[in-house]
């Protein structure tokens, strides 16, 4: 298939509004010590962690259980007298836990990318980002010069694709982790930005997008990897989303007024918050991408949302984590980085309804969440549970690890207690009905000065983890993850 967009002119337009902001600005003096409590949260680590075993502190794996989790983050922040001005600008870190006859396993190692061995002989942060100035030494003749490969993960074609939001998906060797190098799906499509949030279908087969103001790609992969088709479609408005999602039927983009109005670095000050405008859903057939139809709701802003379904009437359902307004990624993210708290409206877990009419409503859990997860054997089905973490307290981070019961009206919850932030975790199925299954993922244990893992049986969460094992290394709060059986 040939793409209905001139590669050139979709790249060549940003990089030419990135050129006329590379001004050189004075270098960032390294705050004071970080609040003791969450310091190691946005920590840097300066080496690969080679594969260690790690310590079973608690109870034994399930037998039989044999699995990779696969999690990214940034994980590098400052160099010299120099330091990154957002939390999604340091360089990725990919993380592989796994577990074997009751004993797991960590090995991590950074995404080579060309930002990453620049800054490296440089011995300082240039490469602007999204909260990021660009300084003296910074080289941007494409996207993928500033690709933090930083986000998210997706196995697939025999690689593990490290991601980002803003340029190419990276190769790495998935037992090595070494890196092969950008991966290019279609000579045309070199460089096109392919996000972190791809969402997978129950036959394997991908879907993804890669947002530059009202352009829009979208991908559409095979199970195997290899490109089905790519079409860039236009948008209502230049606006920011970090996430996406899909029915058995269409292509869901949430469309918050947080909207890109200038391109300049840092990127997040070109953007710009237009309440007034609401919050638009745009959905889009799978089988023709023209068509389109575009539902009205109040105002929200947001990072991350769940797999999504169609009922028999047509009606659209999925969930997200919204917030007021985009507080978090405009300055307290960045704030982060200084040692700082600044305190912004927490995410809420919310359902979307899109109905056949044109009639759009939102419904309120009432409970605060973030990185909400689901059963992807229900990709495009009715689904009745939504894993995320929750529990803030008076930090940046959550603490407790929590599971919606949207027939029900209920959550049930673990409290890993004030010394814990809690990471993403994932669902793993065992067993034919939803509930039946386990919830596995990361801890940062403040106390310990150790990362740790834990597998919970989903459907008892609130009686804490089967199983939890500390590595000898304490690894900065990630992002997301991905888990393969076997």
């Amino acid at each position: 298939m040939t793409i209905d967009f001139n590669r050139r002119q979709f790249i060549g337009s940003t990089l030419a509004s990135v050129a006329a902001s590379m001004v050189i600005t004075p270098e960032m003096a390294l705050a004071g010590a970080l609040p003791p409590r969450w310091a190691s949260a946005v920590a840097d680590v300066d080496a690969d962690i080679a594969p260690a075993a790690l310590e079973l502190i608690h109870g034994k794996a399930p037998a039989g259980f044999t699995g990779t989790l696969w999690r990214n983050g940034p994980a590098k922040f400052r160099r010299g007298t120099s330091a990154a001005g957002h939390w999604f600008d340091g360089d990725g870190l990919v993380r592989r836990w796994r577990i074997a006859d009751g004993q797991a396993s960590l090995a991590a190692r950074f995404v080579d990318t060309p930002k990453r061995r620049l800054e490296t002989k440089l011995n300082a942060i240039v490469t602007p980002g999204f909260g990021t100035s660009s300084r003296k030494g910074a080289v941007l003749n494409g996207p993928d010069d500033a690709n933090a490969a930083n986000t998210g993960i997706l196995p697939i074609g025999g690689d593990v694709l490290a991601l980002w939001e803003g340029g190419s998906a990276m190769r790495l060797d998935p037992e090595s982790l070494a890196t092969r190098g950008a991966k290019t799906f279609r000579d045309d499509l070199k460089g096109m930005p392919f996000s972190a949030h791809p969402r997978v279908e129950v036959d394997g087969s991908v879907w993804n997008f890669g947002g530059a103001g009202k352009n829009c790609v979208l991908w559409n992969l095979r199970a195997d990897g290899t490109l089905n088709k790519a079409q860039v479609i236009k948008l209502s408005r230049p606006s920011y989303f970090h996430d996406f999602t899909i029915t058995s039927r269409s292509i869901v983009i949430v469309l918050q007024p947080w909207l890109q109005e200038k391109f300049k670095f840092p990127l997040s000050t070109g953007m710009v918050w237009r309440p007034e405008l609401g919050t638009q859903v745009l959905v889009i057939d799978k089988n023709d991408l023209t068509k389109q139809r575009t539902f009205e709701l109040p105002t929200f802003s947001f990072f991350h949302l769940t797999d999504g379904w169609d009922e028999a009437d047509g009606t659209i359902r999925f969930d997200g984590c919204f917030e007021a307004d985009p507080t978090f990624g405009q300055t307290a993210a960045s704030a982060l980085l200084r040692g700082e708290f600044i305190h912004s409206p927490r995410p809420m877990l919310t359902q979307v309804v899109l109905r056949p009419n044109g009639q759009a409503e939102l419904i309120a859990s009432g409970v605060e969440a973030e990185f909400p997860q689901s059963d992807h054997r229900f990709v495009g089905q009715a689904r009745r549970y939504t894993t995320h973490v929750s529990g803030y307290r008076d930090t940046p981070f959550p603490h407790q690890l929590a599971r919606w019961d949207w027939k029900r009206g209920k959550s049930a919850r673990f409290d890993f207690g004030n010394d814990q932030l809690v990471e993403e975790f994932l669902f793993v199925a065992n067993g034919s009905g939803e509930d039946k299954g386990w919830l596995i993922g990361t801890t940062l244990n403040l106390k310990a000065g150790a990362s740790e893992l834990h597998l919970f049986d989903a459907q008892k969460l609130a009686n804490g983890p089967l199983a939890s094992w500390r590595a000898h290394a304490a690894l900065p709060v990630g992002f997301h993850g991905a888990f393969l059986r076997g």
